[in-house]
């Protein structure tokens, strides 16, 4: 899943023209990206929401080229309307940081046919989240978040295939918790759904590795290699090319057959 910001000041890599996005988003797909995700609003810690219509402002013109491109396209947002619009577009998939919080937004996913949707667990909301999260148990505290969400859309009719789990890495967590959730995955996993890693040029990976934003990428490879190792079935990547190559060499040395597998028919109840 290759990461296409359409803002002015997500943490990696806003601030593009439309031109600029228009151009990452052709150059993702050909470096080997299956599924682009594209945001206009970011979400990175102390982040300032906007308005639907200023998200909607900026995100049309980039979803409406990017569904030429003949690649499943998501979007990551939390506002109801934004989904709404955005699904009628054509949109394929809703990435939501709330997990279908917001009033409406559950009906929203459940009246469309057939749209994936992304549950992520978000300790608190962007503007305050990374201000000393506590758990008692972090991996059972986003399992049974993420197990109440998915039951949700269940209750409203939605197929359980439609659905995928982010444990959230950086939303709300500490280093420690944000590195407990990658063999804390066998846990997520025991709910029945594919797993959603976003571990791109995070700020844990710049807490151990001393590195800046810019010079994240080997840690990204690793923390994403460590994730598929652990169950994650789809990578939502800055750097897809790189994601891309690493995925192939493992392939070709079996290791991607040695990772935990799930069935995608057991449902998550």
């Amino acid at each position: 899943m290759g990461i296409v910001n359409a803002t002015p000041d997500s943490f990696s890599d806003g601030g593009r023209s439309l031109a600029e996005t228009l151009a990452h988003c052709d150059r993702l797909v050909a470096e080997g990206a299956d599924i682009l995700d594209i945001g206009a609003e970011s979400s990175r810690p102390g982040a300032q929401e906007i308005s639907s219509a200023q998200e909607l402002d900026r995100l049309m013109p980039v979803l409406e080229a990017a569904l030429k491109l003949g690649v499943p396209i998501s979007i990551d947002t939390a506002k109801t309307e934004v989904m709404r619009v955005a699904l009628t577009m054509g949109a394929d998939v809703i990435n939501d940081i709330g997990a279908l919080r917001a009033p409406g937004a559950l009906d929203v996913v459940a009246a469309h046919p057939s749209c994936g949707v992304c549950l992520m667990h978000m300790r608190g909301e962007p503007r305050s989240m990374q201000q000393a999260p506590l758990y008692d148990d972090v991996v059972f505290d986003v399992r049974e978040f993420l197990r109440d969400r998915t039951t949700q859309l269940l209750q409203r009719g939605v197929d359980a295939s439609r659905i995928v789990l982010d444990p959230g890495i950086g939303f709300g967590k500490s280093v420690a918790h944000n590195f407990a959730l990658l063999p804390g995955q066998q846990a997520l996993l025991a709910l029945g759904r594919p797993i959603l890693a976003g571990w791109s040029r995070k700020s844990s990976l710049g807490a151990i590795t001393g590195r800046a934003v810019a010079e994240r990428l080997p840690a990204s490879l690793a923390a994403g290699l460590a994730a598929v190792i652990w169950g994650a079935r789809v990578l939502r990547v800055h750097d897809v090319a790189a994601h891309v190559d690493a995925l192939k060499v493992w392939k070709q040395a079996g290791l991607l057959e040695k990772a935990p597998s799930v069935s995608l028919s057991v449902a998550p109840v």
